[in-house]
């Protein structure tokens, strides 16, 4: 039962992290933009990411919860080293200021103590119906996606404002950016927020399973898990966590996302956000728990190679993509090791 509280404790301070790690995917570009102040771009964050958390479903968080491993060898200790590897990443990447995924970070995390609770048997992870379709094929598939279809979109903007002053088109844009830096907002926090929700409805499944809640008052029936079946008290709770992480801002990332890589206009910002949220709001609505630090990175670097190729600083993308390639591998084998040291000291 304490080791229960502890893994809520540990989930929603995940979800911190996710919103401050992660407040630069809805911000960083109207910051740059200068259409916003970060504090004011901060605060439509925090409300719009609370909104969509709350308002969009649970289809994200029923694949993280139970369409990755097998739940039938998820204890509360394999669902707290999960969060931990994912917690060490997102700090570790926020520290170097890359817009890593608190998503992948989170479900590497999940199937290296999956793995480690199973002593080595891959036929936990589910593979062919879960990982690959879900996680691994989204994860190829939608910055290339995202890179395409705002460079696309960029270039049409181009072509229909070329006559256009640009004093005009940057006043219009300027006020348009607030909607699709709000969009992205809500659609961030439609997908992220589900996330954690997952997590935490997996650990209360692993906890009514085992029976470790039999002997619980009556009070706390709460806790009971209804199948894999989303509380609506863990919506709420995932939702205003993620908002209060966002309202912390995450200052870091958004000098890389929004200034490092590519110069913007408001117009810029518009076709990257606008795109990205699409494309978020596109795999939400499929149950696909999407990166949305990949989808706004690749978008952004979409919009600035319509501008000329060169304008986008690609040894800062260079960076920014080892991050995405390393985020499942090490949040595994962090969350592998830590559930392995747990064998080797405790008994369960």
């Amino acid at each position: 039962m304490i080791l229960l509280f502890i893994v809520l404790i540990i989930a929603l301070v995940f979800e911190y992290t996710n919103g401050f790690h992660d407040t630069a995917n809805a911000i960083a570009t109207v910051v740059s933009t200068k259409v916003l102040t970060p504090r004011q771009a901060v605060v439509m964050a925090a409300v719009t990411n609370l909104a969509g958390a709350i308002i969009m479903g649970t289809k994200v968080a029923s694949t993280i919860g139970g369409g990755l491993v097998d739940t039938s060898i998820v204890t509360i200790p394999t669902v707290l080293c999960a969060l931990l590897g994912a917690i060490c990443w997102n700090i570790f990447t926020w520290w170097l200021g890359l817009p890593s995924s608190s998503s992948h970070a989170l479900i590497g995390g999940l199937c290296g103590s999956a793995l480690a609770s199973a002593h080595g048997n891959w036929n936990v992870l589910y593979w062919s119906h879960g990982l690959w379709p879900k996680v691994v094929m989204p994860m190829m598939i939608a910055p290339v996606a995202g890179f395409i279809v705002s460079a696309v979109v960029m270039w049409l903007l181009y072509q229909l404002l070329r006559r256009v002053r640009p004093r005009r088109v940057n006043a219009v844009f300027g006020k348009v950016q607030v909607l699709s830096a709000a969009w992205m907002g809500w659609s961030h926090g439609s997908n992220d927020a589900q996330k954690t929700m997952g997590i935490v409805t997996l650990a209360l499944f692993a906890a009514t399973s085992n029976h470790a809640l039999d002997n619980l008052p009556s009070w706390l029936w709460f806790l009971h898990a209804d199948g894999m079946k989303v509380h609506n008290w863990v919506i709420v709770m995932c939702g205003l966590t993620m908002a209060a992480g966002t309202a912390a801002g995450g200052w870091r990332i958004i000098k890389t996302m929004g200034h490092k890589m590519v110069k913007l206009l408001p117009v810029n910002g518009f076709a990257a956000e606008t795109t990205a949220a699409m494309v978020i709001e596109t795999a939400t609505h499929f149950g696909v728990p999407l990166s949305t630090t990949h989808v706004i990175s690749s978008t952004i670097m979409g919009v600035g190679s319509v501008k000329r190729f060169s304008a986008v600083k690609w040894g800062i993308v260079g960076r920014i993509v080892w991050g995405w390639v390393l985020t499942i591998p090490v949040a595994g084998l962090i969350g592998f090791s830590l559930m392995h040291l747990a064998h080797v000291l405790f008994t369960f």
